[in-house]
This record gives structure tokens, sequence and C-alpha cells, in this order.
């Protein structure tokens, strides 16, 4: 209050509450001081004047509530509404938010009208003030935010400190101005290393109304982690958007940026999408580790009467090989698996791609860029004058990238591409919803293959198991079928986490379209009799790929369930 202090004197002197000679001996305290004490802070610790009486003295004043903050409870989205660095800078602390967004900050001088200017310039909102002691303020932040530095190592107390170094010494922030932020970088540097830890596809990081939810993504399926705490969040989505080279002042749009790390050895790209939600930023990073791109077709999990259909197609001079499926299903890793099979020097492949997952030795790729014109179709007609053998087309969204995509098939190209279709069949029906020529369509399709991934069971605890008869009747199968099978499940280890799983592979659906198939094409029939045909020309569903699996003991029955239900309906 030392910039005020004279006002204040002022106002004292006004209301009757000091005297001249008071006012002297309160300066002598000053002077005699180290320099932490103003004159008011003497007037208070000589009796003259009571916290409470000032406190009302200025309420009046300035026409401003009184707020005694003993065992005042703050709302989780309140902390989060104001950063911990504002909260120590101006000595304020948020009590209230309205619906219309207005704050209400504790304070302890309403004279100081510039702190409340610059709060709401540096809030971005109204900011109303109500006063409060100072104890009762600085006790209230010590509660909400307390010390960082020490609330961040405590969180972290259970994390791995090699990895941490490993990570850290790695980072490209050496900029000295950081050292304030070094709780919070060490803090989101440690939770990614431990996604990468456990091998995890994904990281979500939520905020909730009350709490801010960390979850994995370990193989396709959602696990909740300790999380911090909840007045942390905008510490740590500032430090993941300045990571991933984001706008940290634009938060009412999403935003996708990428950030590249080297964790024990390996380079690590993570893909980082941002997005606006009631409670805050929701930022989800996809974890690309750039030595699984070595993977080979056999790893996928094909059997090997499906390798064979795969081989046959991979030696194909030219057509059209589709891959469907939802997001997260593998459709990439099979696409970079079939191209670094057939990447020979020999052969131009060149790719379409929104965005590049990885970057595949010896392959041309082109990264799709909407905003400056670079479409799949502009970047299909620029690879054709390139003079390719193969070209691989991210995803097929719409009529003019398919017609390009068929034309280049018909004109002597292998081309590979993906659509988001349940199933094999459903993709020719798509195609021609889209407004491709059903001829176009049956004459440069050779292969339309579906996949899914399911869990493995955990070679460790894996255990003989015999099916409930609720499972048997959802998936139509009879005793015949256990009693020729190999049934097991995962009973849960400290190998996979407990969960009974360890891994994933895929299951699939090969579409081959034959003379019989063509025919249906030609004459438009709804995608259930294209899928009858196919079924009695020998194609084998993602259910059926799935429950031989069940049936030779790699996947359960529970996840052929969880994966393919939707599949036979």
């Amino acid at each position: 209050m030392a910039e005020n202090s004279e006002f204040v004197l002022e106002l004292l002197q006004e209301f009757g509450m000091i005297s001249e000679e008071q006012i002297d001996v309160a300066w002598e305290k000053v002077s005699t001081s180290d320099g932490s004490m103003d004159v008011i802070d003497a007037l208070t610790d000589m009796g003259v004047v009571s916290e409470d009486e000032l406190m009302a003295m200025l309420a009046q004043q300035y026409g401003m509530e009184t707020l005694d903050l003993t065992g005042y409870q703050i709302d989780a989205e309140v902390v989060e509404a104001v950063p911990a660095d504002i909260v120590t800078q101006f000595f304020i602390v948020p009590v209230m938010k309205d619906k219309s967004g207005l704050v209400t900050i504790a304070m302890v001088n309403p004279s100081d009208m510039e702190t409340l200017d610059s709060l709401r310039y540096a809030l971005g909102c109204d900011v109303d003030a109500v006063i409060s002691p100072r104890e009762q303020i600085q006790k209230l932040i010590d509660q909400h935010y307390g010390d960082l530095a020490d609330n961040v190592d405590s969180f972290l107390d259970g994390f791995d400190s090699d990895l941490e170094a490993q990570l850290i010494a790695s980072s490209d922030d050496d900029d000295e101005s950081q050292a304030d932020d070094a709780p919070i970088i060490k803090l989101v540097t440690l939770i990614i290393v431990e996604a990468f830890k456990s091998k995890v596809s994904d990281i979500h990081m939520e905020p909730l109304e009350k709490r801010y939810r960390v979850r994995y993504r370990l193989d396709g399926v959602l696990r909740e982690v300790e999380a911090p705490p909840k007045y942390l969040q905008g510490n740590i989505t500032s430090r993941l958007k300045i990571m991933a080279k984001l706008d940290i002042a634009e938060k009412r749009i999403p935003q996708d940026g990428r950030i590249s790390l080297k964790i024990q050895g390996k380079e690590i790209d993570l893909r980082v999408s941002t997005i606006p939600t009631t409670h805050g930023e929701s930022i989800v990073m996809r974890i690309l580790d750039k030595s699984s791109i070595t993977i080979e077709i056999p790893q996928l999990g094909f059997y090997q009467d499906d390798q064979v259909i795969i081989d046959r197609v991979l030696g194909l001079p030219d057509g059209i090989f589709l891959v469907t499926g939802p997001t997260g299903s593998g459709k990439t890793t099979s696409l970079y698996a079939f191209l670094n099979s057939i990447n020979t020097p020999s052969r131009k492949i060149i790719t379409a791609e929104d965005p590049i997952e990885y970057q595949l030795a010896g392959i041309n790729q082109v990264q799709i860029q909407t905003k400056i014109g670079m479409t799949f179709v502009a970047a299909l007609r620029a690879m054709l004058r390139q003079a390719p053998n193969i070209i691989m087309v991210g995803e097929i969204r719409d009529l003019e990238t398919a017609n390009i995509a068929i034309n280049a098939a018909l004109t002597g190209h292998l081309v590979f591409s993906t659509l988001h279709t349940n199933d094999a069949p459903s993709a020719v029906t798509r195609l021609i919803d889209m407004g491709v020529q059903p001829f176009l369509v049956a004459s440069s399709v050779k292969t339309i293959m579906a996949q899914r991934l399911v869990r493995r069971i955990c070679s460790s605890c894996a255990e003989p198991y015999t099916p409930e008869p609720a499972e048997m009747k959802s998936l139509e199968v009879d005793d015949e079928f256990v009693a020729n099978s190999t049934l097991k499940k995962g009973v849960g280890c400290s190998e996979c986490g407990n969960t009974g799983y360890k891994g994933r592979m895929g299951v699939y659906e090969l579409f081959e379209i034959s003379e019989d198939i063509q025919h249906l094409i030609f004459a438009k029939v709804p995608a259930s009799k294209i899928k009858t045909a196919a079924r009695e020309g020998g194609m084998r569903t993602l259910r059926d790929d799935a429950l031989r699996k069940a049936a030779s003991g790699v996947t359960t029955l529970e996840e052929v369930i969880r994966l393919t239900m939707s599949d036979e309906e």
C-alpha cells in the first residue's frame, strides 16, 4: 500500500481516526525499519488503527464490500480462472465467478485502481473487487496456489528421474528466462515420459468442472491416471502450446501442432490437438514412435491365407487398394507396412497425407495444407506429373479426389487410399454415393480391406478359459467351436498392468472384386447384397477373422464382441 499511503493517511485524518502526533511516530517507526514497512503498516502495528477499521473506512470511501475469508472455500473453476503468477504479482485472490464471466477478487487496497485495470487486461474479462484482510488473502493463496515448485515436486515423487533427465537434456528450451517455469516444464516432461514408458498411443488432458483429468489410451482403451491439481491447468496448457509452437493467447478456436522429442535415444513425435471446452482447453497428444514404422506385414496379424491375397494385390501393376475402418483402427500403419514392402529403387512412390505421421525413407511424401491450396486434389494432379509407379492418398474425401485416384489407377498406377466405412463392401456404395460411376468403381478397385485392432492376451498371465453362455449366444458360436478352440483369458499381472492384455493385432476383412461382384456393382445393388455375395465367394468378415484369432488363443471373445458386434447387425 506504500504508493497510496499518503492518500490513506488523509482519509484517516478526515475520519478523525488518527492525530498528527501519531503520524509522526509512525513515520519514525518506518525510518528505523528494514524497508518492509510503510506508514499504514506502522499505524496498525502500533495499535492506532486496526485492520478491520481500516477496511471499513476504505470500503465506505470506495463503495465496496468487505469479505471475511475465514473458512472460505473457492471453487476449482474460480481458481483456474486466475493463473498463479497473476495472484502472486498483484497479491489478490479470486473468490467468485458468475455466469457472465465476471471475476470477483479479494484485495487489501482498493485505492490501487491500476491493479484492477491490469487484471482486466490480463484476464480478458470484467473484474470486481472486495476488501479482505491481508492474512486471510495470504492463507487462501497458500491453500489454493501454494508454492508451485513444492507442489509439482510432491506430485512427481513417483516418477522416474533418470528418464526425466534424458528428456530434459534433449529439450530445445535453453532460455534462462524460463527458469521461473521450471516446475511446469518438469511436470509436462514427465507426464510425456510416463506415457512413453507405458507404451500408450495418446495422452488426453481434459479440463473438467472440479478437476483436471489426464487419461492414457493403452491398446485402444482409455484409462485414467493420477492428474495434477486443477489450478495447474492453465500453466500446463501454456507450456504444451509453447512446445507445439501454438498461439498461447488464442483460446477460442482449435489449434494443431507438433512436438519433437528424444527419449532414451528414440525420436518421438507428438501430434498435438487443442479444442476449447466449457472449462478450458482440452489437449490430446498422439505419440508417434518413429522406430515403430519398421513393422513388417507379417507382424500386422495376417494369417497365411490373407497374406497370400495381400502379396497378390501388392504385385499388381495398377488398380486401387482401399483400406477402411474408423479412426484409430490402424489403417495408416497397414499402408506404411505395404509401401515399405514394395519400396525398391526401381519404383517411384509418392504419398499425399494429412498429416504425415512418419517419415518413410526412399518415399516422396507430400503434406496436405488446405489453407494454402495444397489439397488432396491439387497434390494428386501434381503427383501424376511426377511419373510415379505407386501413389498413396491419405483419404478419399470427395468426388474430385476419388475421380483422380480412379483415373490414375486406370492409366497404369497402383493406388493406395483409405475410406471411413464399417466394412469392406460398404466402401463400394460409399464411392458410388460420392458420385463415382459404378462402372469406374468396378473396373478400378481391385481389393478392399476393412480392419480393426483387438488387444492381445498377455502371455505372462494367460490361462485357459471357458466362455459364459451369454458370450456364446452373442457371438452365435456353439459347443463344437469351444471344444475345437484354445480359448484363453489374461487374469492380470504386473507385466500388463493387471489388464490381462498387452499389445494389439489386426483383424481383417479382405474383399476381392471378382467378376460376379463387378456385375452387382454395375447394377447398383445395396451393400448388404454385395456383402452376402462376397461371403458366398469366400470372404471372411471381421467377425470371422476375430473369432479364429480368439480360437487360437491370441485374443478373447470379449474383445471380439467389443469390436465387431456392430459389423454383424
